[in-house]
């Protein structure tokens, strides 16, 4: 079925390596999409936020939490925005409206405590999973 490849060269070999470890990475990519993809759907994230955000002068109404694009977009690489993020999918953003640090983006204007539908295991890793997105 399968068969073994030789390589005629150090720099074939290297090349063979790399591209197999990128045909991996893809697959793994995919599975942790899907993966993260029903974790939020199992979790009712879905109910408020997207992947993608709205097209730029879009007249549809904003959904009431920002695209997870946007949001990594906005944190990656930030100092402690994991602890942030996490923290805030658990506990939420409290209800002071005058945080529109969203607009335009969301209709929303906090983000409700979810610690009763998440776990902070599962919320951390969907909080690395949406920061990935940032590509």
């Amino acid at each position: 079925m399968f068969r073994l490849i030789a390589c005629s060269s150090a720099l074939s070999c290297a090349v063979l390596i790399l591209f197999l470890a990128l045909v991996q990475s893809a697959f793994a990519s995919e599975g942790n999409d899907n993966e993260m993809g029903k974790l939020a759907k199992d979790r009712g994230c879905d109910l408020c936020h997207s992947i993608e955000p709205r097209k730029p002068g879009s007249s549809e109404v904003p959904p009431l939490g920002p695209a997870w694009k946007d949001v990594a977009k906005r944190y990656k690489g930030k100092a402690g925005a994991v602890d942030l993020l996490t923290r805030t999918v658990l506990q939420g953003t409290g209800a002071n409206p005058s945080d529109g640090h969203w607009k335009g983006k969301a209709a929303g204007a906090m983000m409700p405590p979810n610690a009763v539908e998440i776990s902070e295991a599962d919320a951390r890793k969907l909080v690395l999973w949406i920061l990935s997105l940032d590509k």
